[in-house]
């Protein structure tokens, strides 16, 4: 049996860099893994007929269990590119919430790839893996080696941040529903809001202090209006964010999950408890810290 993590991430800016022939946007961010994950178990049965099963922790309503699900799809691909016959056994422990930005079927699908690579060494290229992760998502390719980096394209370039960039205490919080991809992209194409200009080339610098005018300009969004025209509560949840002692405050992603950024554990737990006094219950609210550099 082996044991995967997958680590959930935040976008920390995003900015939409053109549209593509192929109706895809082409994006650009910094992806950072954090302490909030998943966790799988795979078994593979080389004995018994071709199948994946998936199996929920806790059993849940909101999340398909068959071939919709990315995990099953994911070992679906993967079977077929290596051209195994076998039963494989996931299950899945939830700890990410689902459409939140946070990347967490992505990761899951990543895992699993990284899982099958281990299990059958050689059976499938590095490069044939990269295509079937771009194919199954656009965040997925990320997940195959989760660490710091620039990202850019549909999600197929990426650039890992190394040296010593600091680890940032979150404050992650989401209205408690889910927000669709596609719909904030569809009310971004049609509101077309103006972009807050490229990442820069030295995000060493803006990544340097947790609180630095740098690091403000960085984290913006070009899809939070569109997500707060779609999500009306992500205006009140920033500024609860800000009221709480938050200096920076983003969107991960697409939404609906907003993170504000902390110098330290004591600050960002006392930051908790005035959030939690100022906003009204069903909010999802957790305190994640984003993983090494490297």
């Amino acid at each position: 049996m082996l044991r995967l993590v997958a680590p959930a991430k935040i976008n920390l800016g995003l900015r939409v860099a053109g549209r593509r022939p192929d109706g895809f946007h082409e994006l650009e961010s910094v992806f950072l893994p954090l302490d909030l994950a998943d966790e799988l178990e795979l078994e593979v049965d080389e004995t018994a007929g071709a199948g994946v099963h998936l199996e929920l922790d806790p059993p849940r309503d909101d999340l398909p269990s068959g071939s919709e699900n990315l995990v099953v799809r994911a070992a679906l691909a993967f079977c077929a590119a290596a051209g195994l016959s076998c039963e494989l056994r996931v299950r899945l422990a939830k700890r990410v919430p689902a459409a939140a930005g946070l990347g967490g079927g992505s990761s899951d699908a990543g895992a699993i790839l990284r899982g099958l690579a281990q299990r059958f060494p050689g059976a499938v290229a590095p490069a044939e893996l990269e295509r079937m992760a771009l194919a199954l998502g656009a965040d997925v390719p990320f997940f195959l080696s989760p660490g710091p980096a620039r990202v850019s394209g549909v999600g197929e370039r990426r650039e890992p941040l190394v040296g010593s960039l600091p680890r940032f205490w979150l404050l992650l919080a989401n209205p408690g529903r889910p927000l669709e991809t596609a719909a904030v992209f569809r009310a971004y194409a049609a509101s077309r809001p103006p972009s807050a200009g490229p990442l820069g080339p030295d995000l060493a610098a803006a990544l340097a202090r947790p609180q630095a005018p740098a690091l403000r300009q960085l984290v913006r969004n070009d899809l939070e209006p569109a997500a707060t025209q779609l999500c009306p509560e992500l205006a009140s949840l920033r500024l609860a964010l800000e009221a709480a002692g938050a200096g920076v405050v983003g969107l991960s992603g697409s939404g609906a999950t907003l993170y504000g950024v902390f110098e330290s554990l004591e600050a960002v737990t006392a930051a908790r408890e005035r959030f939690l006094s100022g906003v009204e219950s069903g909010i999802w609210l957790r305190v994640a810290r984003t993983g090494e550099s490297g």
